[in-house]
């Protein structure tokens, strides 16, 4: 009987995986479940599973860092958003994925090829690591998973307008939803592409992309208008700099700068 580790920070999407392998795969045995990387290690090298389930973006340690961890302990599959850049690298490293969502139809196809590998030794993942990671590890985030209530939904990070911290969460607003992830803002950070977001203040990232304008306040003090939404964002003091630069007046619809 088969065993496997599953390793996903979102308790919702993990609960939601395991129900679909196990359905997928009877005889499949799910002996532990890791919210973070550096848990994922601890629960392989103790139950020693024959597949672990690896969530691309875990906290504290990544997937690829738990799978190089394990080395040739198991055979690994990394579990990732539907991002097509992401996706070509896993094809071309050769490298055993389930996009997300897990849909019944992704799911069974994944235990179709899993199912001929498992009884094989697991490969040398090493090398197929580095491969993966030669094609993935300068790419941007580029979807935020969000849970609510029962239900997990992906948003694309080009849909997002701002992001602002809230204690340990952050907010997540676009044109038409906010909500809240767990993750700190600063870490969120790190994954964004810096070309298209940037800091207007400290706990408040914004879309450069969705920037309509720059105005001023009552002070004088720079303020940024988005496209599609009616409040302003205050721009501190360290980055006026770099928003007094985009600074200019709105354009008339198909005609030059007004006034």
């Amino acid at each position: 009987m088969p065993t496997a580790l599953i390793a996903e920070s979102e308790p919702l999407l993990r609960s939601e995986l395991r129900a679909r392998l196990v359905a997928a795969w009877p005889e499949l045995r799910v002996v532990a479940e890791a919210a973070h990387g550096a848990e994922a290690i601890e629960l392989a090298v103790l139950h020693e599973p024959d597949l672990a389930f690896l969530d691309l973006r875990l906290p504290v340690r990544s997937g690829l860092d738990v799978a190089r961890a394990l080395g040739q302990r198991c055979h690994v599959v990394f579990v990732t958003a539907a991002d097509p850049h992401v996706v070509a690298a896993l094809v071309a490293a050769a490298v055993d994925y389930l996009p997300l969502p897990p849909t019944v139809g992704r799911v069974a196809a994944l235990v179709a090829r899993l199912k001929a590998r498992v009884p094989a030794a697991p490969p040398d993942i090493a090398a197929l690591i580095a491969r993966l990671a030669a094609g993935t590890g300068t790419l941007p985030l580029r979807w935020i998973r969000v849970s609510s209530g029962a239900t997990t939904r992906v948003i694309a990070v080009d849909d997002v307008l701002f992001f602002r911290a809230e204690d340990k969460h952050t907010r997540v607003v676009t044109v038409d939803a906010e909500a809240l992830i767990r993750k700190p803002i600063n870490e969120l950070q790190d994954e964004l592409d810096p070309d298209a977001f940037g800091p207007i203040r400290r706990g408040t990232i914004v879309n450069l992309r969705a920037i309509a304008r720059i105005d001023r306040d009552a002070r004088g003090a720079p303020v940024v208008v988005l496209a599609g939404r009616v409040e302003l964002l205050a721009v501190s003091r360290s980055f006026a700099p770099r928003f007094e630069a985009m600074r200019r007046p709105a354009r008339a619809p198909g005609g030059g700068d007004s006034g």
